[in-house]
């Protein structure tokens, strides 16, 4: 059963508390909010940073996630470079949490000479190597928690993938494996190939998932279940859209093009959903955030703060409770595809 630990203390003097959960059907105990680190060194200071990761810590929550590529603007790997820094204070941070980051993507970094691996994308053997022992460079650790392939790779075969995260494993540079942004088929193959050889296979899927997408719920959601899987949901606000979009602008808070453009497509659903939120009494931001965590699929929704404050909101959500009569709201003004593969379509 998940466990209280930690807690936000509101000034009503209640305490809002994060909860532990098995990672799916394995035995390590997450947090259900996943500290997602991509606006470190980005949008958010470094010293910005570690506060976030500090205040994360006290408040219970124990999963951080990361990638290789992160820190695109300065450079791929700044990130992580981030995290590794604040590990390096020492303090037990190191030994708190359970670390995750992802291999696929390009990583071409200043002091490298330009390599067709390291700066395309594959799961390659040479890359899934090379890449962990970069992020464990950057890191400032020894071992990765959950490494997991940041995308599907058709092209390279199983057996290849599979060989390259069981070396890692025995060699205790990785602990866990998990996927990003595949398909349910994908999932099922991977998971079927693991088997074969005996290996443990994926702990966890990480996947873009709010209320305005729902497209997983065909097959990626039953993919999970089936083989015990983690849901780690990311995007939950759907970049924005869901955290209050409609009530900034009215405050005078200017969109970029791309984002007035989804607003204005969406603005009906929007105006439905702000209302609602302000009837059952909370942002919309916090809202969205619940909705996930009331899917028992799901392990824990990434939040990327770049703030203290949108860290601390992002853990209010966690207690929200939603009632039936909420949540067939919400499923009316965000449809989702209509159930799970094939009855929505079929029968």
């Amino acid at each position: 059963m998940p466990h209280s630990h930690g807690g936000l203390h509101t000034e009503e003097g209640k305490t809002i508390s994060i909860t532990h959960r098995p990672l799916g059907k394995y035995g390590v105990q997450v947090s259900n909010i996943c500290l997602g680190t991509m606006n470190f060194g980005w949008h958010t200071s470094e010293e910005d940073s570690f506060r976030i990761m500090d205040r994360a810590l006290e408040l219970g929550i124990n999963f951080f996630d990361t990638a290789d590529v992160y820190g695109w603007t300065v450079e791929h790997g700044f990130t992580e470079e981030i995290v590794g820094r604040w590990l390096a204070q020492g303090g037990g941070r190191r030994d708190a949490i359970i670390l995750a980051t992802k291999v696929y993507n390009p990583v071409d970094r200043k002091a490298n000479l330009p390599e067709v691996n390291s700066d395309g994308r594959s799961l390659s053997a040479y890359k899934i190597r090379k890449h962990c022992e970069g992020s464990l460079e950057r890191l400032q650790t020894d071992h990765i928690d959950l490494y997991q392939m940041h995308h599907i790779d058709r092209a390279c075969p199983w057996a290849e993938i599979w060989q390259s995260f069981d070396v890692l494993t025995k060699q205790g540079k990785i602990v866990y494996t998990g996927s990003s942004n595949f398909a349910g088929w994908d999932i099922a193959t991977a998971c079927q190939e693991a088997a074969q050889r005996g290996l443990s296979g994926l702990v966890s899927e990480q996947s873009v998932y709010n209320l305005d997408n729902r497209m997983i719920e065909l097959e990626v959601i039953p993919a999970c279940r089936h083989y015990g899987l983690g849901l780690i949901p990311w995007s939950p606000l759907a970049g924005g859209l869901l955290g209050g979009a409609l009530e900034k602008e009215k405050n005078g808070r200017r969109a970029d093009a791309s984002f007035a453009e989804q607003i204005e497509k969406k603005r009906e659903q929007l105006e439905q959903y702000e209302e609602l939120c302000r009837q059952i009494g909370h942002p919309p931001g916090e809202v969205a955030l619940a909705w996930l965590l009331h899917n028992p699929i799901v392990t824990a929704p990434i939040v990327g703060p770049r703030t203290i404050e949108q860290l601390e909101s992002a853990v209010r959500a966690a207690a929200i409770e939603l009632d039936a009569e909420t949540l067939g709201k919400l499923d009316a003004i965000f449809p989702g595809p209509g159930g799970e593969a094939p009855v929505a379509y079929s029968w």
